[in-house]
């Protein structure tokens, strides 16, 4: 990824989305493009017009962490889009450095042992390395798909059976936009990311419509809701993500639910008898 144009193209989008009265500027007549203008994204970071242009042409590195914040701040960026510029005004070196195959057999032990929560790793380019077993009956079974079709990516956008597992599909979708997008600022230069991106802007027009709109990722955890067989039709989970392995680019995404509830005695029914709650196969 082009580091210069991706930050060039996520500025101008935050620009775009602002009005003038959203921050505080009367409104001039009529505008030629959308949002605010540099000048005024300049003003209001107290920083002079050529700084901003020159951050906006992607020329970071002429541009100070101060500049940075102050317009970052009139931007009215999120925490996670904050992260994201500094990764692309400040991109770290990819090092390429090849890792050993597979997972450690006592990472998979871990897993295995939420025995009532379904688990699994992510690793770079959105790759599902590992996973419990109820992780594979809630979701997929991870098993049969090919590694190299086995990403976060594919599971959402090419697979039709996410269509039909997330009830609401395109907050899903959105999120694992989210996330690869977070992933490219961190690593620009890493070749297997870039292939995935690649791969599903071509084979995903619901991907090309959403990664234009530069989404980022805001947190790492949330809540879904997934559909399922009779008797029990919806499961609902909170995610975290945790840090398991020593690779700072693998998490776990653990699943759990509320005690008590529906969903928590669909899982224990799905420990008990696996066909409980089988999901509906993949088209």
């Amino acid at each position: 990824m082009d580091t210069s144009d991706a930050l060039r193209d996520f500025l101008v989008s935050r620009r775009a989305r602002l009005r003038p009265g959203d921050v505080g500027l009367p409104d001039q007549g009529t505008r030629r493009v959308r949002g605010l203008r540099r000048e005024e994204i300049a003003t209001l970071a107290t920083v002079s017009v050529e700084h901003y242009i020159r951050l906006e042409r992607g020329q970071a590195s002429r541009v100070s962490d101060a500049v940075l914040d102050a317009v970052a701040g009139a931007l009215r960026l999120s925490a996670g889009e904050r992260r994201y510029l500094l990764s692309l005004a400040r991109p770290a070196t990819y090092p390429g450095v090849s890792r050993p195959r597979g997972v450690r057999p006592s990472v998979q032990r871990v897993l295995d042992a939420m025995h009532a929560t379904p688990a699994y790793l992510v690793g770079r380019g959105g790759a599902v390395l590992a996973w419990n077993r109820l992780a594979a009956l809630v979701f997929t079974d991870f098993s049969v798909i090919r590694p190299a079709l086995r990403t976060v990516g594919r599971l959402v956008f090419i697979d039709p059976h996410a269509r039909w597992l997330y009830v609401d599909w395109e907050a899903k979708a959105r999120e694992a936009v989210a996330y690869l997008r977070t992933e490219t600022g961190k690593r620009p230069d890493d070749p297997q990311l870039a292939r995935e991106i690649a791969d599903l802007t071509r084979d995903s027009a619901d991907f090309r419509r959403l990664w234009t709109e530069q989404h980022v990722l805001e947190t790492t955890h949330s809540t879904v809701v997934l559909r399922a067989r009779a008797p029990h039709e919806r499961l609902e989970f909170s995610w975290e993500t945790l840090q398991l392995t020593d690779d700072p680019d693998e998490v776990v995404l653990v699943y759990t639910a509320a005690p008590g509830s529906p969903s928590a005695t669909a899982l224990l029914d799905l420990v008990r008898d696996p066909q409980s709650l089988a999901p509906a196969p993949t088209a």
